[in-house]
C-alpha cells in the first residue's frame, strides 16, 4: 500500500493544483512511483466526443511528467465550475463516499506515493442532498494527513489562520504550509509568512513563485510528509 498525503487550500484560486504538480514532479524526479487522486473535479471542458476532460489532472499530469492514465485520477468530474455538491445537482451523478474510497484503494495499491487534491478550501460541500459530504469526510474516510497550500499576498493571514483552526477543531492534522505567488523580497508577504507561522505554529515547508517549474524542498523533507 501507497504512503499518503492530501492537499487542501485556504480557498479557490490559490494555485493548489499548480503547486500539487510541483509536489508530484519532485517525487517523481527523486525516483518515487507516484500518483494522483481526487475525489471530485468540477469546471471542465468538454471533448469533442462529448466526454469531459479532468482539467486538474490534465494539468498535474502534464507538470508532473507522471504517466498515470487520467482515468484513474477522478472518479467525479462536473462541467460546471461550482461546488460539486451544486454541479452534480444540476448534471447528477452525485457523489457516493463508496466510489471514492474504491478509486483511492485502487491507486494506492498501484503506487507507492498517492498526493491527493481536495476541492476548493476546506469546507467545500461534496455532496449536500439526502446526504451530506463535505471534504473533511473525504480526508476523514482516507486517514490523510494534510498540507496547506496558501496565496502569500494580501488577506492570507486571515485565511491560514481561520484554516487551521478549524481543521484541528475537527482533528484533522496538518504537516505545514506552502505559499503560492510569492515574491522575493516583498516586505507584505514575507511578512504574511512569519505571521501566519507564529499564529498557527505550523512551518513553512516551501514557497513557489511565478513561473516556477520545480519545487524548492529538499526530497527527504517532502517524503517524509507522507505516511
Amino acid at each position: 500500500m501507497s504512503k499518503n498525503l492530501f492537499i487542501t487550500g485556504t480557498g479557490t484560486d490559490v494555485g493548489k493544483t499548480y503547486v500539487t504538480g510541483l509536489v508530484i514532479k519532485k517525487l517523481k524526479e527523486s525516483g518515487a512511483n507516484a500518483a494522483y487522486y481526487k475525489a471530485a473535479m468540477s469546471g471542465n471542458e468538454r471533448r469533442a466526443d462529448g466526454t469531459l476532460v479532468p482539467g486538474d489532472a490534465l494539468s498535474v499530469k502534464e507538470v508532473s511528467g507522471i504517466a498515470q492514465p487520467l482515468e484513474e485520477m477522478c472518479p467525479y468530474i462536473y462541467e460546471n465550475a461550482y461546488s460539486p455538491h451544486l454541479a452534480a445537482r444540476i448534471e447528477g451523478g452525485a457523489v457516493e463516499l463508496s466510489v471514492v474510497l474504491d478509486g483511492f484503494r485502487k491507486v494506492s495499491e498501484a503506487y507507492d506515493y498517492v498526493t491527493v487534491e481536495g476541492s476548493g478550501g476546506i469546507l467545500c460541500p461534496i455532496r449536500y442532498d439526502g446526504e451530506r459530504i463535505m471534504l473533511e469526510d473525504v480526508i476523514k474516510s482516507l486517514a490523510l494527513s494534510c498540507l496547506l497550500v496558501a496565496d502569500a499576498g494580501l488577506g492570507t493571514i486571515n485565511s491560514v489562520v481561520l484554516t487551521a483552526e478549524y481543521m484541528r477543531a475537527r482533528s484533522i492534522p496538518i504537516v505545514g504550509m506552502i505559499f503560492n505567488r510569492f515574491h522575493k523580497g516583498n516586505v507584505m508577504e514575507e511578512d504574511n509568512i512569519r505571521m501566519c507561522e507564529a499564529l498557527t505554529g505550523l512551518k513553512t515547508l516551501a514557497c513557489v513563485q511565478e513561473g516556477d517549474r520545480a519545487l524548492a524542498m529538499e526530497e527527504e523533507t517532502l517524503l517524509a510528509l507522507y505516511r
